[in-house]
């Protein structure tokens, strides 16, 4: 379940810019990855309020999938309307995004030590993505005409339908899972994480909230771009070249107990918002030559951007949190983060990247050097300001009493 949720998600994600740029969507393809959060920033209110209170997971799962299967299908026959097209995708990711959290119920609901067997599962998930990767590269090559990369082509998103009906029908085998909140009163106060912001309420916790909000807008421009980027500085076998990031995200994975214990919160968080800095850095400097293992090491910087960010903001939400509010107090770091921190940035790196595109096709290696250095610029005045107001010490305390080595 877990390698095909993330398969679907891989297949597509990862080549739709360049297809956009191939058929004459070069200045809009920063909508795929702006329809992509706002469908983040309702699929709580969805699980919350309908399918975790009236139907079994595996259910919602199979039908969800199966629909945003038929709606994928569809999409690229109006790759010649661009209005239509990103309203597809909009469709369509309004009914992948929720099975992100419906497929992390069903596997804790039915498996019996979360902390041990999760991570397990969960790790699937990343080899999935990057198995759609190479297999969009190394695959589907054989099926288009020579000299045209798959990532140009509507076989990624034909990939993505078909990975979606198999997991589809795949769901209506998986073990039944009643819906979890059934019976149970719900507000939308408590869904958006508003009654544990209150509850959870101090000044590092806001500075925290505040923070991840605001790195997540220079993210979008590594999601947004980086297709295109490696496209014009001359990588090939674009999809291929980006699951790099994937598989430093699992090596830190690994790492990361080595290092929580031993840094702590603050400076997990810090370097995790460094290595977005070097990233766009690494990138800038890689596109004047072009320098090949510049842009690989900022592609491969991924891993410590994910794990030691993401990762322990999900580390640190749960030592703060209670049992009442932990469920909330996850899905307001999802919500601001891949939600609004995504949004916001995904239209702001569309509106930088135009401003340098002008009337033109594409970026020059100059302007995608001065491109990287907007991004970069962002993301190290955040962590400057993280670092010098956030000082939690209650919590890097608790970490040293933590048995962390489950995460």
């Amino acid at each position: 379940m877990m390698f095909l949720e993330f398969f679907i998600w891989g297949a597509w994600y990862t080549a739709i810019a360049v297809y956009m740029s191939n058929n004459g969507m070069q200045d809009l393809t920063h909508w795929p990855f702006t329809v992509n959060p706002i469908a983040a920033i309702f699929a709580p209110f969805f699980v919350g309020l309908i399918a975790d209170r009236y139907f079994a997971t595996e259910k919602v799962l199979g039908v969800l999938h199966i629909a945003g299967g038929v709606i994928m299908l569809l999409t690229p026959l109006f790759v010649d309307n661009p209005v239509v097209f990103i309203l597809m995708l909009l469709a369509y990711n309004l009914c992948y995004m929720p099975t992100m959290s419906l497929a992390n119920t069903l596997a804790f609901h039915n498996i019996t030590d979360q902390e041990k067997e999760f991570p397990i599962i969960r790790v699937f998930g990343t080899i999935g993505w990057i198995v759609a990767g190479l297999t969009v590269s190394f695959v589907l090559v054989h099926f288009v005409a020579d000299g045209i990369p798959p990532e140009a082509t509507a076989l990624p998103l034909y990939l993505t339908a078909v990975a979606s009906f198999a997991l589809g029908i795949y769901s209506f085998t998986l073990p039944h899972t009643p819906p979890p909140a059934k019976g149970e009163s719900i507000s939308v106060r408590a869904i958006s994480g508003i009654d544990a912001l209150k509850e959870l309420g101090s000044k590092s916790f806001y500075i925290f909230l505040g923070s991840s909000l605001l790195i997540c807008i220079p993210l979008a421009a590594y999601y947004n771009f980086t297709q295109l980027f490696l496209g014009d500085t001359g990588f090939q076998n674009i999809a291929a070249t980006q699951t790099i990031g994937q598989v430093s995200e699992v090596l830190f994975m690994v790492l990361m107990p080595f290092f929580f214990v031993r840094l702590g919160v603050k400076w997990m968080l810090g370097i995790g918002m460094l290595a977005w800095v070097l990233r766009y850095v690494f990138f800038a400097f890689g596109a004047l030559d072009p320098t090949v293992w510049m842009i690989l090491t900022g592609i491969a910087l991924h891993g410590i951007c994910y794990d030691f960010f993401f990762v322990t903001g999900h580390i640190y939400v749960d030592l703060k949190s209670t049992d009442k509010i932990r469920g909330q107090a996850q899905g307001l770091i999802v919500l601001l983060t891949y939600g609004i921190g995504m949004l916001i940035g995904a239209q702001l790196a569309g509106a930088t990247f135009n401003y340098f595109l002008g009337d033109q096709t594409g970026l020059t290696l100059d302007q995608w050097y001065a491109f990287w250095w907007v991004p970069a610029i962002f993301a190290a005045v955040v962590m400057i300001f993280f670092m010098l107001t956030f000082n939690d010490k209650e919590a890097e305390e608790q970490v040293l009493k933590e048995d962390v080595s489950a995460f």
